[in-house]
């Protein structure tokens, strides 16, 4: 049996799940485009780590021979190399590559480069089996991890010194080693068998979100009870363990919330719940002109310009539909330029298209309204005006958690996407499925961040239309959601 880490940590999170990647590939789900981004994140924070320690070898990747990988590393190490990038190893079964070995007098310091912004459990069951196999094959000094410094704000070039954050985990890591072998025994065995009988459980997204929920979960309905809102998973999966698996299923004394409830009501009814006192009361908080305004964001691990932090949420669009007393409505929009800071004339147009008087309508305002007092932090010189925004904020989520308006589709979820399409089935203006590359917040955010890498002009061109073609659907979703609620109380 040969293991790599990446299968090591799988095993560990899931012997299930690793028998599957290693006998039935063909089950696993798609990955999405956000795992692919989660990839190359991590490819480009480890080549930037490299400059941490500069002048090292690496050992070129060749997934067709990996045995030409390692004979590569140890002929680096017996040439007294002292900087090592992708060092190979393949001993006592565990195959492994060293982000960066340094070598210390006669001992190596192994180093393990991650893009988040603290080390976390899984990161040590990482380094604690690199050590297990290149412990075997050199003699190790300290293992440390490299993360990102989330407190970093990059002022003119890229500090790399500042933006990395160095923890020596070599203590936690040695006493770990003790555990190595048990566990591969037993990931041994369980390979070395059927298919280990496990169920789901908190195991399936923790640490990682297992790519074959599509065919562990199959036998879960849906609605089941792990659509209940606002319950927490080791509730649901103890009501799943006794067998309460549909709304049928729960017990009538079993203590639910009043919106849980009505999710099962309505599940019943196959109607929507409606409550007109309740939407009545939150339009008339809403004064014309009224502003139905969303931001689209980016992140960068490695900040791109000036006063931004790794991670941190930068406004390169947005979309603006503003809906007028006499029922004329006009669209505004801005979409940044790849290619630089969008922030200064972001702030000057929304500042410009917005309407001096009249509400703010967001659905989840607190992510706009965070975005926004973010930006006036950016531009002192706007400041004030940037804040008084925030003033005329209302939020189109209120009715919907507040019971005024409760559909069963929703499936005990408020967000847009769940809501729209429960509100309009079947209706081709409203459905993002049928825009282009753009269909999410996910995948703007995503495809924003790498956007300036894209060499191919005539390709950036048509994601762009994707990106204004989705936005200015997130802000017409709110105008037909806040026509169809005033529709509604006259019902």
């Amino acid at each position: 049996m040969t293991l790599s880490k990446s299968q090591y940590i799988r095993g560990l999170q899931c012997h299930k799940s690793l028998w599957l990647y290693k006998n039935k590939p063909e089950l696993r789900d798609t990955p999405d485009y956000a795992q692919e981004s989660l990839f190359n994140t991590g490819h480009t924070v480890g080549e930037l780590a490299k400059e941490l320690f500069p002048g090292g070898v690496e050992v070129a990747f060749d997934a067709d021979n990996f045995k030409g990988m390692i004979e590569k590393t140890k002929e680096l190490i017996a040439e007294g190399t002292e900087v090592i990038y992708e060092a190979t190893f393949s001993e006592d079964g565990i195959f492994s590559m060293a982000d960066i070995l340094v070598k210390n007098g006669d001992v190596w310091d192994m180093y393990e480069v991650k893009a988040s912004t603290k080390v976390k459990e899984y990161h040590i069951d990482d380094a604690s089996i690199q050590w297990f196999a290149l412990s075997k094959a050199i003699k190790l000094n300290r293992a440390y991890i490299i993360h990102i410094n989330n407190k970093y704000t990059r002022e003119g070039e890229l500090d790399i010194k500042e933006l990395f954050a160095i923890e020596d985990i070599t203590e936690i890591v040695q006493k770990e080693q003790e555990d190595i072998v048990p566990n591969l025994k037993e990931i041994e065995e369980s390979l070395n068998g059927d298919m280990p009988d496990i169920d789901i459980g908190g195991q399936c997204n923790n640490p990682f979100s297992c790519d074959f929920s599509s065919h562990c979960w199959k036998h879960i309905p849906t609605p089941s009870v792990f659509n209940l809102y606002w319950m927490n998973w080791s509730t649901k999966f103890e009501m799943y363990w006794e067998d309460i698996i549909t709304y049928d299923d729960i017990p009538k004394d079993f203590p639910l919330t009043d919106i849980q409830e009505l999710q099962i009501e309505t599940y019943k009814t196959k109607k929507p719940f409606v409550d007109k006192h309740i939407i009545e009361d939150f339009l008339g908080t809403i004064t014309y002109p009224i502003n139905f305004f969303d931001f689209e964001t980016f992140q960068n691990a490695i900040p791109r310009f000036d006063n931004q932090r790794p991670y941190m949420q930068m406004p390169f669009q947005y979309s603006l539909h503003i809906l007028h007393e006499d029922g004329t409505m006009e669209h505004k929009e801005f979409l940044g330029d790849e290619n630089s800071d969008p922030r200064d004339n972001l702030i000057e147009q929304m500042l410009n298209d917005i309407t001096e008087t009249g509400s703010i309508v967001a659905y989840n305002q607190s992510f706009e309204m965070s975005r926004i007092k973010e930006l006036a932090q950016f531009k002192e010189s706007r400041k004030e005006d940037l804040l008084a925004l925030n003033e005329r904020f209302v939020d189109l989520i209120v009715p919907f958690r507040g019971k005024g308006y409760y559909h069963p589709d929703f499936n005990g979820s408020f967000s847009i996407k769940s809501v729209l399409p429960a509100m309009f089935p079947n209706d081709p203006e409203l459905d993002y499925k049928k825009l282009g590359s753009i269909q999410n917040g996910g995948d703007a955010m995503d495809t924003f961040a790498n956007l300036h890498l894209l060499k191919d002009k005539s390709k950036v061109e048509e994601i762009k239309k994707d990106f204004l073609a989705y936005c200015r659907l997130d802000t017409l979703a709110m105008v037909r959601i806040w026509e169809k609620l005033h529709k509604t109380i006259k019902e």
